[in-house]
């Protein structure tokens, strides 16, 4: 099992800012996910990879494949405190999931 969080690249997030914003991509994924599956995927060591896209569309369409697969996922949007305005879509958590099936929604994407 794994997870991937998709961030956005367009806009300019510092490492701090992007860690945050992946960090809440996770959480919410997580709490989405049922508890067989949670249990799972923290025995097998909580695998997640971070993944790059670029914009607002693209990680909407991904979250679109993962609620067909039946994926637990989750968008982020920045409360607007620091860098970003409110409501910024900033990353995408999809799975915890079987690997294959986080793979048929993310493969295609480059590693952050």
């Amino acid at each position: 099992m794994k997870q991937a969080i998709v961030a956005r690249t367009d806009l300019g997030m510092g490492r701090g800012k992007l860690a945050a914003q992946v960090a809440h991509a996770s959480l919410s994924a997580y709490e989405d996910t049922g508890d067989r599956a949670r249990t799972r995927w923290k025995g097998e060591g909580q695998k997640k990879v971070v993944l790059k896209a670029d914009g607002e569309a693209a990680l909407f369409g991904l979250a679109d494949d993962a609620e067909r697969l039946g994926l637990p996922n989750a968008i982020v949007r920045d409360a607007g405190h620091t860098q970003l305005e409110p409501g910024t879509v900033t990353c995408l958590a999809v799975g915890p999931g079987d690997d294959d099936d986080v793979d048929r929604v993310t493969g295609e994407l480059s590693l952050y």
